[in-house]
C-alpha cells in the first residue's frame, strides 16, 4: 500500500511539472513586469511631490485630494465623456460591419478581415498626420466644401475635439469589430430559424435572440475600446495639438515636463482602478451566462 501510494504521489508530482513548467515563464514575467509596477505605481500615489520634482517618500494623500480639483476634475468628466461617445460610436459603426463579415463565407471574411488590419502595418504617426494633412485649412476637405458652396471660407477643424474623436475613432475601431465578429460568428442559425418559424419578425429576433447571445462580444467590445480611448494620449497631441487635454495628457506631462510624480501616479491608480472595475463586471456577467447555460 506504501509503495502504490509513493508511486501515486510520484505521478501527480510528475503531471504537475508539465504544468508549472508552462505558467512558470508566464507568471514570472507578469510578476516582473506588470505587478510590481502596478504596486509601486500606487505606493508613489501616496507619497509626497519633491521640491524641484520627483518623489520624497512621505506619505501623503495630496494627490488625490487634487484629483478633486474643479480643474482636473473638468478633464477627467471630460475624457470619460469623450470615451463614452468614442466607444458607443464604435460599437454603432462596428456591430453591422462585424455582422455583416460574419455572414459571409469563411475565404471572404477574412480578406474582410485583412482589410480592417492593414492601416494597423503602418505607423500610427503616419495615419495621424493624414488626418492632419486632410482637415487642414488648406487641405482637400475644405477645398472640396468651397468647391461644393457649402462654406465660404476654410473651417478649422484641426486642434479641436471633433477631430480628436475622429481620430480616437478610427484608431478603436478594430479592438471593436474584432471581438464582436467573434461572438457574431459563433451564433448558431438554427436559433434565428428558430426564431422566424416562430413568428418573429427580424428586428423581434435581433432584440431577443442575436443581441443577448452576442452581448459577451460586445461586452468584449466595450472593455478594449473605452480604456484605451480614455488614457491615450499620441491621437490627442496629435490632433489636439496641446490645446485638448484628457487624462493620458495629464499622466504624461506630470511624469515628464511637471515632474508631479505622486499625481502622475495617482492619476493612473485611477484608470487601473476603471480597468479593474471593468474586468470584474466582464467576470462577473461571464459567470452569469455559464449559469444560464447549465
Amino acid at each position: 500500500m506504501l509503495k502504490r501510494e509513493g508511486t501515486r504521489r510520484g505521478k501527480k508530482r510528475h503531471s504537475r511539472l508539465p504544468l508549472l513548467a508552462q505558467a512558470g515563464p508566464v507568471s514570472l514575467w507578469m510578476i516582473l513586469f506588470v505587478t510590481i509596477p502596478m504596486l509601486f505605481i500606487i505606493y508613489i500615489s501616496f507619497m509626497t511631490r519633491g521640491t524641484f520634482g520627483g518623489v520624497e517618500y512621505v506619505f501623503s494623500t495630496d494627490s488625490y485630494q487634487t484629483l478633486l480639483d474643479v480643474v482636473y476634475f473638468k478633464v477627467i468628466a471630460k475624457s470619460f465623456q469623450v470615451a463614452v461617445v468614442t466607444t458607443v460610436l464604435c460599437l454603432l459603426v462596428g456591430y453591422p460591419f462585424a455582422y455583416y463579415i460574419a455572414r459571409k463565407p469563411p475565404e471572404v471574411a477574412s480578406r474582410l478581415i485583412m482589410l480592417i488590419m492593414i492601416p494597423f502595418w503602418t505607423n500610427s504617426l503616419m495615419r495621424l498626420n493624414a488626418w492632419m494633412l486632410l482637415f487642414q485649412a488648406n487641405g482637400p476637405v475644405n477645398h472640396a466644401l468651397m468647391a461644393l458652396g457649402l462654406t465660404a471660407e476654410p473651417i478649422k477643424f484641426i486642434y479641436t475635439d471633433w477631430l480628436v474623436m475622429l481620430g480616437l475613432i478610427t484608431n478603436m475601431l478594430p479592438f471593436a469589430v474584432l471581438p464582436m465578429y467573434s461572438s457574431i460568428e459563433k451564433l448558431q442559425k438554427s436559433m434565428l430559424e428558430a426564431s422566424a418559424d416562430l413568428g418573429a419578425k427580424p428586428s423581434v429576433t435581433f432584440l431577443r435572440v442575436t443581441l443577448p447571445l452576442t452581448f459577451p462580444g460586445i461586452f468584449s467590445a466595450i472593455i478594449l475600446t473605452f480604456i484605451p480611448a480614455l488614457g491615450i494620449y499620441t491621437v490627442t497631441d496629435m490632433l489636439g495639438g496641446g490645446k485638448v487635454l484628457y487624462i493620458g495628457n495629464i499622466i504624461k506631462n506630470q511624469f515628464g515636463a511637471i515632474r508631479n510624480w505622486p499625481l502622475g501616479a495617482a492619476l493612473s491608480v485611477l484608470l487601473l482602478a476603471i480597468t479593474a472595475l471593468l474586468i470584474f463586471i466582464y467576470m462577473r456577467f461571464a459567470k452569469l451566462e455559464d449559469m444560464e447555460v447549465v
